[in-house]
């Protein structure tokens, strides 16, 4: 027993230089005593406090290149927002989706994100303006009285303020081409066949009218009401159009090609209260001399009339694709009238 007790003790001695006593007399059968020097017991108290200041000290120091990590962190950050805000280009993300640097011909930087300059292009002045489609058939007398009818609560509402109403006008032109677009987009999935470039050119249109608006926008700037109205007719418009559309398509096609040729009237009007000058004939938005690559110095009359060459081609379009089911065919089995736009 004696012998175990030694042994361990000698053992712990080691660390903190322990030793053993001679046992007295009246101990010696029961127990060993152990005493600490007095010099080396300081020794040991204080490598047991160097360690701990140790810990302590490293423990700081970790705390103290956290907060600096931290902090450099936060800094980066705000260099990236701060040249986000200045630049106004968007940091490339952890996905790796940025915009490659792109310039006009004349090397300054291109400053639309809605539309790349290999999309722009210049209108076809030359069509013939006055073209229409004398209603003979049934459904085609249906489509022209209904777009009438259509004309008769624009008329009352905007009178002759025709930027408003070149406004309402776009914001109802861009739903067609989207629907029918999308609808042959699902058929062409459906059955396993090709559109004939029909899903492209009615998607083009879409984005043309989509266009239209953006620039006029610039110009007018919507009240309130206005913009309820929009919602509202927006919200009826697409869904006669997408049930009329699933119905006949000739039909749909039709009303479309007669609200291009209402389309045309209305900006027809437009042109001549600019050359009279009941409406200013103000500076072209910068959009729309980028989109329709015009001059640097284009005028309001300038971009009208464009816009009414565009609507002239939508007019054709649709005439054309109404007479293709009417001659019992499918839009794939004509070529579409693709890259206008």
């Amino acid at each position: 027993m004696n012998r175990f007790v030694a042994r361990a003790v000698l053992i712990g001695g080691r660390r903190c230089n322990w030793y053993l006593s001679a046992p007295s007399p009246a101990a010696e059968a029961a127990a060993v005593v152990v005493r600490p020097f007095d010099d080396t017991a300081e020794h040991c108290w204080a490598s047991i406090g160097g360690a701990q200041w140790r810990r302590a000290m490293s423990s700081a120091a970790e705390r103290t290149s956290a907060v600096a990590e931290k902090d450099r962190k936060e800094t980066a950050v705000a260099e990236m927002e701060k040249e986000k805000a200045e630049s106004g280009v968007l940091v490339s993300s952890y996905w790796g989706i940025s915009r490659p640097k792109i310039t006009r011909e004349d090397g300054t930087e291109w400053p639309w994100n809605c539309f790349m300059p290999w999309e722009t292009y210049r209108a076809d002045l030359s069509i013939d303006l006055g073209k229409h489609h004398v209603p003979k058939t049934f459904l085609d007398k249906v489509a022209f009285r209904t777009v009438k009818i259509l004309r008769i609560p624009t008329d009352i509402f905007f009178r002759r303020r025709y930027g408003c109403r070149a406004m309402m006008l776009e914001t109802v032109a861009a739903v067609p081409g989207m629907v029918g677009g999308m609808l042959l987009h699902l058929r062409s999935l459906r059955k396993f066949e090709h559109s004939g470039g029909w899903i492209k050119a009615l998607l083009e249109e879409a984005e043309n009218e989509r266009m239209h608006l953006m620039t006029m926008v610039e110009l007018v700037k919507p009240k309130w009401y206005e913009r309820i109205l929009v919602l509202t007719v927006q919200g009826v418009f697409f869904n006669a159009f997408f049930a009329l559309y699933l119905l006949s398509p000739k039909l749909a096609h039709r009303v479309v090609g007669y609200l291009e040729e209402e389309a045309i009237h209305s900006y027809t009007e437009y042109l001549k209260d600019i050359d009279s000058g009941k409406i200013e004939n103000v500076p072209a938005p910068a959009i729309a001399i980028d989109y329709w690559r015009l001059p640097k110095d284009s005028t309001l009359k300038d971009v009208i009339t464009v816009i009414r060459a565009d609507e002239a081609h939508h007019r054709d379009v649709n005439h054309f694709a109404s007479d293709i089911h009417y001659q019992g065919k499918d839009l794939k089995e004509a070529p579409a009238p693709v890259g206008y736009h």
